[in-house]
């Protein structure tokens, strides 16, 4: 992230972010921050705990495995949402075949509520 602080650019870190792993896709967080994930199929409000790919502490990156496997992120459902509309047409020339479409995602929206290195 880049930041301008006093009229000069600067880049800005975040003290503790993480890179988590949820419906086939990898998303940063940090803690605090609001993402659409894939459909979990909780109530909102509930408490849900994802896993860690990545760790970073200030300077200290984790990325192996086992030193993984005793992190976890963990977040608060606020909700659902819907991204967009997608439509499409298929048809077939000279055989009057024509067939209209649509589709739209759910999303669940996850608010980040801690980062821990440990259990």
């Amino acid at each position: 992230m880049i930041a301008q602080v006093g009229g000069v650019a600067g880049i800005v870190h975040d003290p503790m972010y993480a890179v988590i792993q949820t419906g086939g896709k990898q998303a940063r967080v940090a803690e605090g921050s609001r993402l659409d994930v894939e459909l979990l199929g909780q109530d909102d409000g509930a408490e849900v705990t994802f896993r860690p790919v990545l760790l970073v502490d200030g300077e200290t990156v984790t990325s192996a495995p086992a030193e993984l496997a005793a992190a976890t992120v963990t977040g608060r459902v606020l909700g659902t949402t819907k991204g967009p509309k997608i439509r499409g047409f298929t048809y077939k020339n000279k055989s009057n075949q024509r067939r209209r479409w649509g589709h739209r995602q759910k999303y669940t929206t996850v608010e980040i509520t801690g980062i821990s290195k440990s259990k």
